[in-house]
């Protein structure tokens, strides 16, 4: 590549980067050709994207997006772009359950802050978005079906009495 085309790829990864809400670091030895392809076709499928560059120019790029990359980063490194944090961790992190602990994560960004290996496994870990926007719908409405179940059980005692005040008056 000359400088301009590097310089184009800088920019283009730059902008990715500014998109999106978490950068994962991942070292991507020892997959062979099959695995890398099933691995991007997983993150795709997620709506996240693998770039695998030379780390001066994905250093360059992170630091030209406003972010502090840390740690310079050594040995192949594959960045993982993605707009949704925990999707990205999970297909990570299922795959590399798939294949032998690769690949293997370095550490990435969260929302402009450093995180390690540690931490995106315990966004692996996390629920989904719609399996938490779900809990928390259910968690709204049983309030409201508790309270909708007393009702109807003082309604059902208050006929079990007019019931039984109407046999009283029929014997008498």
């Amino acid at each position: 590549m000359n400088r301009t085309e590097k310089q184009q790829v800088v920019d283009d990864l730059s902008q990715k980067i500014k998109g999106a809400k978490a950068l994962y670091y991942t070292d991507f030895t020892g997959l062979t050709v099959k695995r890398m392809t099933d691995l991007r076709r997983r993150l795709r499928k997620a709506g996240v994207e693998y770039v695998v560059l030379k780390n001066t120019l994905a250093l360059r790029a992170v630091n030209e997006s406003g972010l502090t990359a840390g740690n310079p980063l050594k040995g192949p490194t594959g960045v993982v772009v993605a707009k949704d944090p925990v999707a990205a961790a999970k297909v990570l992190q299922d795959f590399a359950k798939e294949n032998d602990q690769k690949p293997a994560i370095k550490g990435g960004m969260l929302d402009g802050a450093r995180i390690d290996e540690a931490q995106v496994k315990r966004l692996a870990a996390m629920p989904s978005r719609e399996q938490m926007l779900a809990e928390l719908g259910a968690s709204m409405q049983a309030p409201m079906a508790a309270f909708a179940g007393a009702l109807n059980g003082l309604l059902y005692m208050f006929a079990g009495a007019l019931d039984a005040l109407k046999t009283q008056r029929e014997s008498a």
